[in-house]
């Protein structure tokens, strides 16, 4: 008996070294790749995942002074949470949120299609090259730019559009400071800023489709428009399905820089977000384990959609595991 256990067990350790052996081999083949890929590996080890034993904050009384391992551990468990869900601000701060991020996932996903489709089927160089320029720039410049330029358009005292306006024989409209124009103004910004960048990554996949598919509708009779409904957008389809479950992974990220920098007193009924709600509550005042609570909310919604958006695309043929 004993020697059946033996031998059974030299036979489970000779696949299990040639496995490794054979893993080792491959890894000193490619090792040129995996060295390309350390670091951005280190990056996410270092920044994403140690980071992430600070989760335990959100059920802890937490004090500087004590460190996070000596902090006394919140009573209830889950005081923090209640908090932030028992706030009279709750409702309001999770309706801007989805909504600003919802405008921004729909509204900012044709832009970018429709761009790198246009510049796809562009035959002059120059222009081609110009255009794609001229809206790449927008994504390098920093939101205080962006609302430097926003302010010198559409400020109601000395905005070159309330100028026009009452130049025309209209009165001046406080775009910055009305809520019936605040969301759109922050959607319409957002797009203009990413519409280059968008364009590129669509571009670089209308270029791994194969010139032959073209050729064949060509012969087919297919015209321009047909080309790109049955050839471009279906060979792109992978790409915008991949990016519209990454975008809604971050569905609770309705861009904490951009409103910041934007919102003023006016418009909080319709532009504070969680974040921003999260900064003024939980940062300014200390109060970091309310702000690791919210944190840990967000991501985990973040996760569901992630797994439900993907399991859905699935359904469609597509997703990205």
């Amino acid at each position: 008996m004993n020697q059946r256990a033996a031998v059974h067990s030299v036979q489970e350790t000779v696949p299990r070294r040639s496995a490794l052996s054979e893993f080792g081999r491959r890894v000193w083949r490619f090792k040129a790749f995996y060295l390309m890929l350390l670091p951005g590996l280190l990056y996410y080890i270092v920044f994403k995942y140690i980071p992430m034993y600070g989760i335990i904050i959100a059920f802890k009384d937490y004090n500087m002074m004590d460190g996070i391992w000596s902090s006394p551990w919140a009573s209830p468990w889950n005081k923090h949470f209640l908090a932030f869900f028992e706030s009279p601000y709750f409702s309001q701060l999770l309706t801007n949120t989805f909504l600003i991020s919802i405008y921004k996932l729909i509204f900012g996903m044709v832009p970018p299609i429709a761009m790198a489709l246009l510049l796809n089927e562009c035959r002059v160089r120059w222009f081609k090259s110009l255009v794609q320029t001229l809206t790449y720039m927008p994504h390098f410049l920093s939101w205080v730019i962006i609302y430097g330029i926003l302010m010198s358009l559409l400020s109601q005292s000395s905005g070159l559009v309330n100028q026009w306006l009452e130049d025309a024989g209209g009165t001046a409209v406080p775009f910055l400071t009305s809520t019936s124009y605040f969301r759109s103004i922050l959607v319409g910004s957002e797009i203009w800023q990413n519409l280059g960048w968008g364009a590129i990554i669509y571009l670089a996949a209308i270029a791994g489709i194969d010139p032959t598919l073209y050729e064949a509708a060509r012969v087919d009779g297919a015209g321009r428009m047909r080309m790109i409904w049955h050839v471009t957008l279906p060979g792109i389809r992978t790409v915008i399905v991949m990016l519209f479950i990454l975008n809604l992974g971050h569905i609770l990220d309705a861009g904490f820089e951009q409103i910041y920098i934007m919102y003023n007193i006016q418009v909080y009924a319709v532009a504070d977000i969680l974040d921003t709600w999260v900064f003024r509550t939980g940062l300014q005042q200390l109060n970091f384990s309310l702000a690791s609570a919210v944190g840990l909310f967000k991501a985990a919604i973040g996760l569901v959609l992630v797994l439900g958006s993907n399991k859905l695309a699935k359904r469609w043929g597509e997703g990205i595991w």
